[in-house]
């Protein structure tokens, strides 16, 4: 699995570098790393970041319509108008987090009962972050950068308790550009 994982991590890294540049080309390789994903999760026992890797194809598709097209857009009148990066509106939040919360203890009830997994609340917990915050890139809200911090930092632990070395890096990395993300998508929101 190990050619598998590095072909995964040089795929994230061209999808990191997209995002960073808020390219609406991240989707592509939005859709490619999950199907690489898939096995190696798989492989690692990590069940529940094998399953949002099909939600991330999915997901892809639903952010790339939006970025496309600018579905949700404010501006109603234009819609070929390019989406714009904004803040999370404030009514979205309690939802988003309770989603969030209810996600974490469904899956891990999932994974304690059904499978073998040694790391069912971190798993969990990483899956449900993740599926909140690939929404949130998909309607371009700047916060998501502070939603894959998190998910990338418990991640980076996860990988490299279950030795997946390559990835680990990756998230680590992540982790950082994520935070650089944040400050470049804090700048095209004032220029856009």
């Amino acid at each position: 699995m190990e050619y598998l994982e590095i072909i995964g991590t040089i795929v994230g890294l061209i999808y990191l570098w997209l995002e960073y540049n808020a390219s609406i080309h991240l989707w592509i390789a939005s859709v490619a790393m999950p199907i690489v994903y898939t096995f190696i999760f798989f492989d690692a026992g990590l069940y529940a970041d094998m399953g949002i890797q099909i939600y991330y194809v999915l997901a892809s598709i639903y952010g790339f319509v939006c970025w496309k097209w600018a579905i949700g857009s404010k501006d109603k009148e234009n819609s070929a108008k390019k989406l714009k990066i904004d803040h999370t509106p404030r009514h979205l939040i309690t939802p988003l987090s309770l989603v969030s919360v209810a996600l974490t203890f469904a899956i891990a009830y999932i994974l304690i009962a059904f499978t073998d997994s040694n790391v069912p609340w971190w798993d969990s917990i990483t899956t449900s972050l993740s599926f909140v915050a690939m929404w949130l890139m998909a309607r371009k809200y700047i916060e998501q950068w502070w939603v894959w911090i998190v998910v990338d930092v418990i991640s980076s632990g996860l990988y490299i308790y279950k030795e997946l070395y390559f990835t680990a890096g990756l998230y680590t990395l992540y982790a950082l550009i994520a935070y650089f993300g944040y400050k470049k998508w804090k700048e095209l929101m004032l220029t856009q």
